[in-house]
């Protein structure tokens, strides 16, 4: 066996260029992420990382592509999939104790149902491509652009797909982070609101995309109806691996049906690894600033995949995409409002 055979695919030479490139954006998105305005606007790292992940690879990552695109591809897979087991160390299995069952009912009836109307829409009244719809539904669904980046490996869609889909989550997201607080101040003063600070907590992080938006939002209203939302959202984002599984199976029952045979699951492992994470984090064995510190690297491992997203991300292709993606996301945010909020009351009424 010669040589050239032993060599392993990815050499750390190969990959360094693109590593140095991704956390160096990676670190500057963290940074902004830090300012008081950015905070306070719900600004995430990961939406910073990929923007300016865009700008660069629109202008001058052109130069530098040749040797930095190995590394780049290392943090737009390798990367993602080590960032999404870790995030399981932002949760606790005490965390559903907190929301009760009734908010476990509620993440799972807006869960499933904005997917589903989201397959329906995109595929049979928009005429959209299957896998730019499941990734917009994945978006809305569960956790925004962590959804959308771990669904991908999935889904198996194009680079312009998944920034189009991680774009609707900026936007609508953007929306909710205002709309929610103000909806909820307008109701109260005028009288309609049913929620009180908790149960509109629970409705917002039920419904609103990003974890940074939810604690935007949250804190808006009150510190209890932060609390409370973060905790729904942090239920919402533990959803994220069966959802994966459920995906995949279903996908591959598609996919063998058209075949006229039964085709293979293409088993995402990594979510069983947030799971064995999230699991081993409930029994609390680490000490607290060692788990600070897991959460920090975590972040930095996301911020360096959404900028290999960016990177890898051409504007053209973004255009070409025209309205329909943004369009079946507004319609999905309509949805998380106003359904989002039926299911909060209805459920809240049964249990």
């Amino acid at each position: 066996m010669s040589a050239t055979t032993l060599e392993p695919p990815r050499s750390t030479h190969a990959i360094l260029p693109g590593l140095l490139l991704t956390a160096t954006i990676a670190a500057l998105s963290i940074w902004l992420g830090t300012l008081p305005w950015m905070q306070s606007h719900g600004i995430s790292a990961l939406t910073l990382a990929i923007v300016i992940g865009i700008v660069l690879g629109n202008s001058l990552y052109g130069r530098i592509a040749p040797r930095a695109a190995t590394g780049v591809g290392f943090s737009k897979s390798t990367l993602l999939r080590a960032g999404i087991i870790l995030y399981g160390l932002r949760l606790t299995l005490q965390d559903i104790g907190r929301v009760g069952t009734a908010g476990v009912v509620i993440d799972a009836l807006v869960l499933c149902s904005t997917f589903a109307l989201a397959w329906w829409l995109g595929t049979k009244v928009l005429g959209m491509e299957r896998n730019q719809v499941l990734l917009i539904g994945a978006g809305s669904s569960i956790c925004g652009a962590a959804a959308v980046m771990a669904a991908e490996p999935v889904v198996k869609g194009r680079t312009e797909q998944v920034a189009v889909a991680v774009a609707t989550v900026v936007v609508f997201g953007t929306v909710a982070m205002f709309l929610y607080p103000a909806l909820y101040q307008w109701g109260r003063a005028a009288g309609w609101m049913p929620l009180d600070e908790t149960g509109f907590g629970v409705f917002t992080g039920s419904t609103v995309h990003e974890v940074a938006q939810v604690v935007a939002a949250g804190r808006a209203i009150s510190v209890e109806a932060a609390d409370t939302a973060v905790i729904s959202k942090m239920v919402r984002v533990m959803m994220l691996a069966p959802f994966l599984v459920g995906l995949s199976a279903l996908l591959a029952r598609g996919k063998g049906a058209t075949k006229g045979q039964r085709s293979k699951i293409a088993i995402p492992w990594f979510a069983f690894g947030f799971i064995g994470m999230v699991a081993f984090n409930s029994l609390q064995l680490l000490p607290a600033p060692l788990v600070r510190l897991l959460v920090e690297l975590d972040t930095a491992l996301l911020a360096m995949a959404m900028a290999a997203l960016g990177l890898t991300t051409h504007v053209s292709a973004l255009r070409q995409a025209g309205a329909r993606p943004m369009l079946l996301a507004a319609l999905l945010f309509l949805w998380l409002l106003a359904g989002g909020m039926a299911i909060n009351l209805g459920v809240g009424a049964l249990l």
